[in-house]
C-alpha cells in the first residue's frame, strides 16, 4: 500500500461551516430562537470580512500605483 494522502488534497468543512451547521441544527430543534439572519451569520460575516480585506488591498494598490505612476511621469519630462 502506498501513502495516498500526500498526493491528494485534504478537504473538509472549516470552522465557519461547522458553526453554521451547529446553529442550523439548534434552530431547527428549537433550542435557540434566533432569526435566520443570526443563524446564518457565520457565513455572511466571513464573506464581509473577506470583502473588507480585498477592498483594503485594492485601495492600497490603487494608492501605491498612483504614486508610482506620477513618479514615472515626472521623470519623463
Amino acid at each position: 500500500m502506498s501513502n495516498s494522502s500526500s498526493s491528494s488534497s485534504r478537504g473538509g468543512i472549516g470552522f465557519v461551516g461547522l458553526l453554521t451547521i451547529v446553529f442550523i441544527v439548534l434552530k431547527l430543534t428549537n433550542v435557540i430562537n434566533w432569526s435566520w439572519w443570526w443563524v446564518l451569520s457565520p457565513m455572511w460575516i466571513s464573506v464581509v470580512f473577506v470583502a473588507l480585506i480585498v477592498g483594503i488591498y485594492l485601495v492600497g494598490i490603487y494608492l501605491i500605483g498612483g504614486k508610482v505612476h506620477k513618479r514615472k511621469w515626472r521623470r519623463r519630462k
